[in-house]
């Protein structure tokens, strides 16, 4: 039985979700350690390196840069991240494990980036998605921007929406009205995984849906 770490915001739909597919719910509360927007944002506090967490120890600043430190993407043999802003536990973790460290500039990376398999990813991030295709093999879909809510800012971003949870590429609201849906829904689809969304509320960035 796995755990599935989720904002306690999230839709009570997908909360249902996860606890009737056999899976035990986490859900993240808010702190006042970050600004409210991100404030229950597991992506923010946790980060999932092969298969194990590794967390925050109150060392987050409240704005950017310094609330990143952890919001780094770890997609099979790859540590995908804006490394002037990694907390340092975090990087040398991913080291010890002999991951390859890839930069990026986007410190929000786990947000941008919506992991499909140890090879497959989804992002709106042009930076994110030149530098994956240009120094990894990585499989990346690249979407429009937007589409997505985030409360208070213009919009949010895929990777914060989502996560694998078991077979299935499980997004927070109705991906169907997302203008890339079909290339989303191929994507996903090509690589041997099930599509779960909710199609009785937008789309919304919860800060991911992390499963151990």
């Amino acid at each position: 039985m796995s755990t599935v770490y989720l904002s306690e915001n999230a839709d009570e739909s997908l909360k249902e979700y996860i606890i009737d597919t056999g899976h035990v719910l986490m859900e993240v509360k808010k702190t006042a350690d970050v600004y409210d927007g991100i404030a229950t944002h597991p992506d923010i506090y946790i980060c999932k390196i092969c298969d194990q967490l590794i967390t925050e120890e109150g060392d987050l600043g409240y704005n950017y840069p310094n609330n990143v430190k952890y919001n780094a993407a770890c997609v099979g043999k790859y540590f995908i991240h804006n490394t002037n802003y990694t907390a340092p536990k975090l990087l040398e973790f991913a080291k010890q494990k002999g991951l390859t460290i890839v930069h990026v500039n986007q410190g929000y990376t786990k947000c941008n980036l919506a992991i499909v398999d140890d090879k497959s990813v989804i992002t709106s991030d042009e930076g994110i998605a030149k530098t994956l295709e240009s120094t990894t093999d990585i499989d990346v879909l690249l979407i429009s921007n937007g589409n997505i809510k985030l409360k208070g800012f213009p919009y949010g971003f895929i990777g914060g929406t989502s996560g694998r949870v078991g077979d299935a590429m499980v997004f927070h609201g109705d991906l169907s009205e997302h203008p890339d849906y079909i290339e989303m829904s191929n994507f996903v689809f090509d690589r041997g995984f099930c599509l779960q969304y909710f199609d009785s509320f937008e789309l919304e960035d919860i800060g991911s849906i992390i499963e151990v």
